[in-house]
């Protein structure tokens, strides 16, 4: 059961407060970060930033035996994209770099994700992610350029 005063809850609050009756146009936590079996670790709004951590799952090995790299790049975007709803809703991922340190092996158990908002420029949000293991050598960090979505074009989308 999901604690009052833990980071999802804190967000769908947020995320309520802030949409409003859209919020039944949302999926939170979104399908994909559940099926990643993700877990929202802390989020400090005002500081801008939101971490969460995923299982190192074995079906997400390449043959080398390590995290498939579109796998670290999907755990940011899951945390990229949670907190960009709530700096402002809706948008979507424009760009997604990626810059890998580290092999992310099984024995690892969980990479942590924190992701921070840097700045919004007209209809661009721009965001950093820092990839770090359980005990908190880095693995990866990423840079990613928003987009704030016109609501017309998101009405025109969810009825054609």
């Amino acid at each position: 059961m999901e604690q009052a005063n833990s980071p999802s809850s804190a967000i769908e609050h947020l995320l309520r407060d802030r949409l409003g009756h859209r919020m039944d146009r949302y999926a939170f936590p979104p399908p994909v970060f559940a099926a990643m079996e993700g877990q929202f670790l802390e989020l400090d709004l005002d500081a801008g930033f939101l971490t969460a951590q995923f299982p190192v799952l074995e079906s997400y090995l390449n043959p080398y035996h390590t995290m498939q790299g579109g796998m670290i790049a999907a755990a940011v975007d899951n945390t990229l994209g949670p907190l960009s709803v709530l700096v402002a809703p809706p948008n979507v991922t424009r760009q997604l770099e990626m810059t890998y340190s580290r092999p992310v092996t099984f024995d690892m158990g969980h990479i942590v994700v924190t992701a921070r908002f840097l700045e919004r420029s007209g209809r661009r949000l721009f965001f950093r992610a820092d990839v770090h293991s359980q005990d908190g050598l880095r693995l990866a960090r990423s840079k990613a350029v928003h987009w704030v979505v016109d609501e017309r074009d998101v009405r025109r989308t969810n009825t054609a």
